[in-house]
């Protein structure tokens, strides 16, 4: 009897435990998910960002180096780099390029020197530059146009196909070379550049260059073109010489060389 009385005491509490809805289970359960699902997303969107970051930073740093040019410690100044604006030198950047400038005089040789330098292919000197008055009106208009030559931005005729070793220019001393000399030897002190004197040794032989030039200069344009230099003994022209012009010339050139 005591036992029936267990037996149904123990029943009845089996009967009357309480039952858990499964729709609330179920909404648990839907939570959970949607919360890991969220978070996983998260990491995963973090990593995919911080590896495509990496990826695209060590593209632009990583740049291969140029070899050092086999030149003598003296020399180290006077090789550049350079990289113009308006093209890219893709297999000549690691080419050095040395820099010149070429000082004369008008009827001094300067034409024929600079006429040889442009016949090799990696050597380009660009001429009388500064002839044009507006390109060395001050000394900022000066460096401007220098910065554009030295840095290969400037093009002209003597502009080559192939990789550059020496670029230049052609300068006169009445081109505003002289009222801005100390700013213009710091400059060239500065960037490495080298310079060179080009003078021509007969005095005389320059005098008459000049009036023949002159006197061509005048007279052509009635009978055709005037050429600043003759290629044949039809074309020369013999000027007239005054001995006290000739002597003032003469001494006025040799206190100014």
């Amino acid at each position: 009897m005591a036992d029936d009385l267990c037996f149904f005491t123990k029943d009845s509490f089996i009967l009357k435990s309480p039952k858990k809805s499964p729709l609330v289970l179920r909404t648990v359960v839907l939570f959970f998910v949607m919360v890991c699902g969220v978070y996983i997303c998260t990491i995963c969107l973090k990593q995919i960002s911080t590896g495509s970051t990496t990826e695209f930073l060590n593209f632009r740093v990583v740049q291969k180096p140029c070899p050092e040019p086999n030149i003598e410690p003296w020399e180290i100044p006077y090789v550049h780099y350079p990289n113009p604006k308006t093209y890219s030198r893709a297999e000549c950047a690691c080419n050095p390029v040395r820099y010149f400038a070429i000082m004369s005089m008008q009827r001094s040789g300067s034409g024929w020197f600079e006429t040889l330098l442009n016949n090799h292919t990696n050597i380009s000197s660009n001429g009388e530059i500064f002839s044009v008055k507006v390109r060395r009106s001050n000394v900022s208009t000066i460096f401007e146009t220098l910065d554009k030559i030295y840095n290969l931005d400037w093009m002209s005729s003597a502009s080559k196909n192939e990789c550059t070793a020496a670029v230049g220019l052609k300068w006169m001393l009445n081109q505003g070379l002289m009222q801005h000399h100390k700013e213009i030897v710091e400059y060239f002190n500065t960037r490495g550049v080298s310079t060179i004197f080009l003078f021509r040794r007969n005095l005389l032989r320059r005098m008459i260059s000049i009036l023949a030039n002159s006197y061509d200069r005048d007279a052509k344009p009635l009978n055709g073109t005037h050429k600043s230099h003759v290629h044949s003994p039809y074309e020369v022209y013999a000027p007239p010489l005054s001995l006290t012009h000739t002597h003032k010339y003469l001494k006025v050139s040799t206190l100014t060389k």
